[in-house]
């Protein structure tokens, strides 16, 4: 496959989102819903890039169902609502942002410094609603066909809040990219002494099909790990397929592109196993990537990485 020129088939479109552009507390496209009995706020974000279109369509079933939580608060987020609206077909993939990456915004020194961008400025208008969650589940999907997976950070709490939602069967253990800090690596729910937990989750190949029905089932686990909404609702519409036994992979290095172009020596497509240490497995320019050690593993690598962006995460299997 050549990866620059892959052009997906666009079976998973785009939904309509316009009935939900008011919101319900002051910040478009955001909506939150309180039970008035106490427990966790959670949070589903969708949308973080926009033409991610599996977490559009996961929150418009959850409003169109009327999903309301028992105890505790719910807030639905669509997030880089304008990237969403500038997607085109023939571009699939240039609507992942406007002016920069939305999920490369989130610390302190960047939302509060002088830089403007579209982005920045939906970054900072959607910051109180992520300062007031206790739990996030960001929902995302891949350039390239890839296995489903859960990317948890280093925290050994949200690693644990993985393992309870038992899907999808890949566990990534990373510390984010060197370009910047992503929302699930935001203030709290980095922190190893503060109770606040985040996961995000790539569900699949932007446009197949199956995303959207990975992105629903991931939900619907957060939520359930919570206890958060109507048990009825949720045997209504999990699936009833047995869970799969989960791998967790241990990133410990990222490769990101310095000289450019970046190739790959082969048609890698995620969670490859590569078994000798130094084992080439690309090219940064002319300089040759190989891997540090036996039995390494290929998390995501990218579809045409840009210089200063992550051109594949090398890990180990846990």
């Amino acid at each position: 496959m050549n990866r620059a020129a892959y052009r997906p088939e666009i079976v998973l479109k785009p939904v309509d989102i316009a009935p939900w552009r008011d919101g319900n507390r002051g910040v478009p496209y955001v909506h939150t819903f309180e039970s008035g009995r106490p427990g966790p706020h959670l949070m589903v974000n969708a949308l973080t890039h926009g033409n991610e279109v599996c977490g559009a369509h996961t929150l418009r079933f959850l409003l169109e169902e009327g999903v309301r939580p028992l105890r505790g608060t719910l807030t639905l987020s669509f997030a880089n609502v304008g990237a969403y609206e500038s997607f085109d077909p023939e571009y699939p993939f240039v609507s992942r942002f406007l002016d920069e990456d939305f999920n490369r915004l989130w610390n302190e020194a960047t939302l509060d410094g002088p830089r403007q961008s579209r982005e920045l400025a939906r970054a900072r208008a959607m910051r109180p609603v992520f300062d007031a969650c206790d739990h996030l589940l960001d929902i995302h999907s891949t350039e390239l066909p890839q296995a489903p997976m859960l990317l948890a950070g280093t925290r050994r709490k949200n690693i644990e809040l993985a393992r309870t939602l038992g899907f999808p069967a890949h566990v990534v253990v990373d510390g984010g990219h060197k370009a910047g800090k992503r929302v699930r690596d935001y203030a709290r729910f980095d922190d190893p002494d503060q109770p606040n937990l985040a996961l995000l989750v790539e569900c699949g190949q932007h446009f197949e099909a199956a995303a959207r029905d990975v992105a629903i089932q991931t939900t619907l686990r957060f939520l359930q790990a919570f206890d958060a909404v109507d048990a009825a609702f949720l045997r209504k519409h999990l699936s009833a397929d047995p869970l799969p036994r989960q791998i967790v992979v241990e990133v410990t290095q990222l490769v990101t592109v310095v000289n450019g172009p970046f190739r790959f020596v082969e048609d890698y497509r995620g969670f490859d196993i590569v078994k000798r240490k130094g084992t080439v497995i690309g090219y940064d320019g002319e300089a040759p990537v190989a891997t540090p050690y036996d039995d390494c593993v290929l998390v995501m690598p990218a579809r045409a990485p840009a210089q200063g962006n992550t051109a594949v995460r090398l890990g180990r299997l846990l």
